[in-house]
C-alpha cells in the first residue's frame, strides 16, 4: 500500500521544472565596496532590474475567470489537507514567487538539494540558491486519507475554505532530525520554528506544483504593504530605480539602522547610480513570541517615515511573508535570495542575521560574522552584491548615532536590544537621537499592551484570511 502512494522522481528529473536563460549582458563597470570576495568585485550599472532566479517570475495565482471557477468545482472533489498557519505563509510565498524558480511545496529531490547542497540545479546545469526547505508536512492518516489521488485540496486552518490545489504530487518521508539539523546545526531543544512547525507535524511530507484560487489576504490593515515581487518590480520601474537594495529586519527602525541605509545609498550615488531606491523589508510571517509584533512594528515604521528619518521619495516600505527561521547564515540565503526575485540587486547585511541566543547554552548560537561570510560565498547568489554593515552606536559627543570610532571608543555607548526593549517597558526614553520620537513612543505603547490581560504573545498576529 505504502508504495503505491510514492512518486519516484524519473532519473531525469527537473528540480525546478523551469530553464534559465542567459543574462542580458550590462554595460558600465564599477567596483564592489570594500569587504568584498574577489569573485563579488566586479558589479554593473544597469538602468533595468536584475532578472530573477530561473529567468521567470513564478506566478501560481490562478487569473479570475472560468480556469478559476473550474478549479473550486474541483477541489471540492479532491482529498484534502489542512493547512496550519505557517503552512498557509509558505502558500503565500510560493504564489507570488518569491522562491522562484519553485512552483509548489518541495519533492524530495529538491529537498534533498536544499538540505545538502543549498541550492537547486536547473535543467541548464545552472544553479539557483535555496537554503531552506518549503515543505508540506502531513500525519499517518492524511497520506491514507489521499490514497492514490494525484492532486489535493489544501484548506485554510480557521476558515474552511479551499486555498489552493497541489497537483502531480509527490509524498515522502519526513526525516526531522536531518532536517533540522542540516538547517540549524544543531538539534537542541527550544528552537522556535521547530516547536512550532516541526517537532509535531506528520511524519511525511508531500510535494507538487500549487493552483493558487486567489491572493492570500489577511485583512488586518497591512494588505496594502503586502507587495509581491511583481508589485514591487513595477514600483521600481515606475519610480525609475537604477539599483534596489534591500534591507531585511524583525526589530523596530533606529536611527543606527537609518543612518546606514541612508549612507548606503551616498555610497551607491558615488558609484555612478544616478536613483537608487531602498526596499525596507520587514518580516511579516511567524516569529519568536518575545519579537515585537509585525502591527506594531509597522507602525513604528510609519513613524521613522513621516518623521523623515528615512526619505520616502527614495522608499519603499513592504512587508515579505515568510515565516522566521532563527537559522543564521542558513536563513540568511533566502532572504537573500528571495529579495533578488522582489528586482533587488544589493543586499545589507549585519551582524548575526538570522540569529539568536542559543536555546540551552549561554552563548550566541551563530557566529557573528558567519552571515555575511556565507553570503559572499553562497552558490547562486553572485548575482547580489552584498554589503555588510558598517558598525553603529550612539555618540556621546554629538548625541547621535555614527559610525564607531575605535580611536575614540569611549565616547561612544552601544545600546543593544535588550536594554533598548528595558527602556521601554520601564517607560524611560533612550538617549536623544537613538530614535525618532514617534517611533520610540509606539514602541513604549507596545511594551504597555503586554500588561493587558487579554494580550497573548501567542494569537497576537492575524492569519491569512
Amino acid at each position: 500500500m505504502a508504495s503505491s502512494l510514492l512518486k519516484i522522481p524519473n532519473p531525469t528529473f527537473n528540480p525546478c521544472r523551469i530553464a534559465r536563460p542567459q543574462f542580458t549582458p550590462h554595460q558600465i563597470s564599477f567596483k564592489i565596496p570594500h569587504n568584498s570576495s574577489p569573485n563579488r568585485l566586479k558589479m554593473r550599472v544597469s538602468a533595468s532590474l536584475i532578472e530573477p532566479d530561473g529567468g521567470k517570475l513564478i506566478n501560481l495565482i490562478t487569473p479570475i475567470g472560468p480556469d478559476r471557477s473550474s478549479l473550486r468545482l474541483e477541489a471540492e472533489t479532491l482529498p484534502r489537507i489542512t493547512l496550519n498557519s505557517i503552512d498557509l505563509e509558505w502558500v503565500h510565498v510560493l504564489s507570488e514567487g518569491w522562491a522562484s524558480p519553485l512552483t509548489g511545496f518541495m519533492r524530495e529531490a529538491e529537498f534533498l538539494q536544499t538540505l545538502h547542497f543549498n541550492s537547486l540545479r536547473l535543467e541548464d546545469g545552472s544553479a539557483v540558491n535555496m537554503s531552506v526547505p518549503i515543505v508540506l508536512a502531513v500525519d499517518d492518516d492524511t497520506k491514507k486519507s489521499i490514497g492514490a489521488s494525484s492532486r489535493v485540496s489544501l484548506v485554510h486552518p480557521s476558515t474552511n475554505k479551499i486555498v489552493a490545489i497541489l497537483s502531480d504530487i509527490e509524498i515522502y518521508k519526513h526525516n526531522k532530525e536531518e532536517r533540522i539539523a542540516r538547517t540549524w546545526g544543531t538539534t537542541a531543544p527550544g528552537l522556535p520554528y521547530v516547536e512550532e512547525a516541526i517537532t509535531n507535524a506528520g511524519n511525511w511530507l508531500i510535494g507538487g506544483d500549487l493552483e493558487v484560487l486567489e491572493p492570500i489576504k489577511y485583512n488586518d490593515g497591512l494588505d496594502k504593504y503586502r507587495l509581491s515581487p511583481a508589485q514591487l518590480r513595477a514600483e521600481f520601474e515606475k519610480r525609475n530605480a537604477d539599483a534596489v537594495f534591500a534591507f531585511q529586519l524583525r526589530n523596530p527602525v533606529h536611527n543606527g539602522h537609518a543612518l546606514l541605509m541612508t549612507d548606503t545609498r551616498k555610497r551607491l550615488l558615488e558609484m555612478g547610480y544616478k536613483n537608487p531606491v531602498l526596499l525596507l523589508h520587514p518580516l511579516g510571517g511567524f516569529t519568536k513570541a518575545d519579537d515585537v509584533p509585525l502591527s506594531w512594528r509597522m507602525k513604528q515604521h510609519e513613524k521613522v517615515l513621516e518623521e523623515g528619518v528615512l526619505n520616502p521619495e527614495s522608499t519603499v516600505i513592504s512587508i515579505f511573508p515568510s515565516p522566521m527561521h532563527y537559522a543564521g547564515p542558513t536563513e540568511v540565503q533566502w532572504h537573500a535570495k528571495a529579495r533578488i526575485n522582489a528586482g533587488a540587486n544589493f543586499y545589507i547585511v549585519g551582524r548575526d542575521p538570522a540569529g539568536m541566543a542559543h536555546p540551552v547554552e549561554k552563548r550566541d548560537l551563530y557566529d557573528a560574522d558567519h552571515g555575511k561570510k556565507v553570503l559572499s560565498m553562497a552558490p547562486g547568489l553572485e548575482k547580489l552584491n552584498i554589503l555588510p554593515f558598517k558598525v553603529a552606536a550612539y555618540d556621546m559627543k554629538k548625541k547621535r548615532m555614527d559610525f564607531f570610532d575605535p580611536s575614540r571608543k569611549d565616547d561612544f555607548l552601544f545600546i543593544s536590544g535588550t536594554k533598548m526593549r528595558t527602556l521601554a517597558k520601564n517607560r524611560e526614553n533612550p538617549p536623544d537621537g537613538f530614535m525618532c520620537p514617534g517611533g520610540w513612543k509606539v514602541l513604549v505603547e507596545y511594551y504597555d499592551s503586554l500588561s493587558q490581560p487579554e494580550t497573548s504573545p501567542k494569537l497576537r498576529e492575524a492569519v491569512a484570511a
